[in-house]
């Protein structure tokens, strides 16, 4: 089988890590990446000695690709993927998925009147622990998330909502498989004009309750799930990709012991596995894990946060000013 040709438009930081992943499966053919900054799209195109392009419609004329990755800043997901799309190429956009979820379900409309692969880039999905504990894990009543790092420039665009808790959200929500039926959020910005720190509060219909933390101006770098079930309490850290098991036993009816279980599963770059699947999908005609549906409902959780943020900020400012 002739491998799949694909590309990769956006090649700042991540993007680079697709095209290099492309490079590097024998499914695919890199045929050339696209970045507005024609320097950076020179200095990656020469890196992994394809072609590489400034102007959209000369790359899609040149390098003719079937597939390919968005990874550009949000506010250009979807002009970007309804051009692409509108020429029969199937396309893997990068979180969050749109700006607006008009534009989401216009782009699904979109997907289906074409019957194109449209893959959302929630890549904690496809994280080897996630998988993992996705396959043992029974109804929780209690889910918490923290996602802390240090501050930095590289993404300005959007606040942590959308760069850090929407990958959270997506996590929740598959794991819950209920509908939510009250949200609460507070945030502030630091050192941006959005919302540097964030926490929320989902609570699902089916009782379960969670708890999203999210910083960019944490000095420690944290990212962990916790999962509290009837009889298990299940840890999980997304960059080493481990799982810690916690339950009770009664020991010969004198008490409680704690008992640890650490379980061993193959760990796999979650990017590379995210990839593979998408251009699997691709192949074989069928839709992904995380499609747009998912990508639209996470952005619909998201906004209903911001507008929580906003408002919190604004009634806490109102207060400051009538205390005055």
């Amino acid at each position: 089988m002739n491998p799949l040709r694909v590309g990769v438009i956006g090649v700042g930081h991540l993007g680079y890590h697709h095209a290099r992943i492309y490079t590097e499966l024998l499914e695919t053919k890199l045929v050339g990446v696209m970045d507005i900054d024609e320097e950076r799209a020179a200095s990656v195109g020469e890196t992994l000695q394809v072609p590489y392009y400034s102007d959209l419609d000369e790359f899609l004329t040149k390098a003719r690709p079937d597939a390919l990755s968005i990874v550009v800043p949000t506010v250009a997901h979807y002009e970007v993927a309804k051009r692409i799309m509108e020429k029969n190429i199937h396309v893997l956009i990068e979180k969050p998925v749109t700006k607006t979820v008009n534009e989401a379900e216009d782009l699904l409309k979109i997907a289906a009147k074409r019957n194109l692969v449209l893959q959302v880039g929630h890549i904690e999905r496809f994280n080897s622990a996630v998988q993992y504990v996705r396959g043992i894990c029974k109804p929780p009543f209690y889910i918490q998330t923290r996602r802390l790092g240090p501050f930095s420039s590289r993404v300005a665009d959007v606040g942590v909502v959308l760069d850090l808790m929407i990958h959270d959200i997506d996590i929740i929500l598959s794991l819950v498989g209920s509908e939510i039926s009250e949200i609460s959020a507070y945030g502030r910005s630091i050192y941006t004009e959005h919302e540097d720190i964030a926490s929320a509060h989902l609570t699902f219909k089916n009782g379960t309750i969670s708890h999203i933390l999210v910083s960019r101006v944490s000095e420690k770098r944290l990212r962990t799930l916790e999962i509290m079930e009837k009889e298990r309490y299940i840890t999980l850290d997304y960059e080493s990709q481990d799982v810690s098991i916690h339950r009770c036993i009664r020991d010969n009816g004198m008490g409680l012991m704690e008992v640890i279980e650490h379980p061993v599963f193959p760990k796999h770059e979650p990017l590379k596995m995210e990839l593979q699947h998408f251009i699997s999908c691709v192949r074989e005609g069928r839709q992904p894990m995380v499609g747009i549906a998912d990508g639209k409902r996470a952005l619909e959780v998201a906004i209903e946060v911001l507008r929580q943020i906003h408002n919190n900020m604004v009634s806490l400012q109102n207060s400051i000013k009538t205390s005055r």
